[in-house]
């Protein structure tokens, strides 16, 4: 069975007097520990499609079924309770509060959870030491590097232990070097403890890390590609 099960999802939106709908009616299934790129044009559908997936949008139509629960049908709380523990998101500009530090920003998805203190401390420095910037844990955004700041993105999303994590353009504003580096962070996240990575990209590079790449044009899928072998 299937992770994540999208039937005939569409989200609408209205532009005066035009109807968009990114994604229109797409079917899609991703197996669990999948790593998927979804790639195509500005305005195809491929964040709106994360985002529905993510539990931050909601479908005009069709079904959404996540883990055997149609995530469609919640309730606003009851989809940010399910998200809260089931998703981690990664941004392109890293979305980190600048008046926190680097565990600060790590802990602030535990908040919403029932643990202790000293439990909330030993996950976010596991979370820390595994994208690899533990002895940043009490810098702040801007004394660090935009990799660095990445890492600690990435760690804010995986400390809930999640069993999805989306990323949207997780290497665009980053140089070459950098990108590689989360990239294969990313992957590590992917193969060794399994998580289900979805990523919007406009860089035909970053897709070498993925298992799969599908494209999508005017919110429907027109190709997809399997990859022979992802980058060591």
């Amino acid at each position: 069975m299937s992770l994540i099960v999208c039937e005939r999802l569409t989200r609408e939106y209205r532009k005066g007097e035009n109807v968009i709908r990114p994604p229109d009616e797409l079917t899609l299934e991703v197996p669990r520990g999948d790593f998927l790129a979804l790639m195509g044009p500005s305005g195809s559908g491929k964040t709106t499609l994360l985002n529905l997936i993510a539990g931050i949008d909601s479908p005009t139509s069709g079904s959404l079924t996540i883990d055997g629960t149609d995530i469609s049908t919640l309730s606003r709380n009851r989809l940010a309770a399910w998200r809260s523990s089931h998703v981690g998101y990664v941004f392109q500009l890293y979305n980190l509060v600048p008046v926190l530090t680097a565990y600060e920003n790590v802990e602030l998805p535990l908040l919403l959870h029932n643990l202790s203190r000293s439990e909330r401390h030993d996950r976010v420095m596991t979370a820390l030491e595994r994208v690899g910037i533990a002895d940043r844990s009490d810098h702040f955004p801007r004394q660090m590097s935009g990799g660095q700041e990445q890492r600690v993105a990435i760690a804010r999303a995986i400390v809930t232990d999640p069993a999805i994590i989306v990323a949207d353009e997780p290497t665009g504003d980053l140089d070459k070097s950098s990108a590689h580096s989360v990239m294969q962070l990313l992957q590590s996240l992917n193969r060794e403890l399994d998580k289900t990575v979805i990523m919007v990209t406009h860089d035909p590079k970053t897709t070498d890390y993925a298992k799969r790449t599908l494209h999508l044009d005017k919110g429907q899928l027109v190709e997809q590609n399997m990859e022979a072998e992802a980058l060591a």
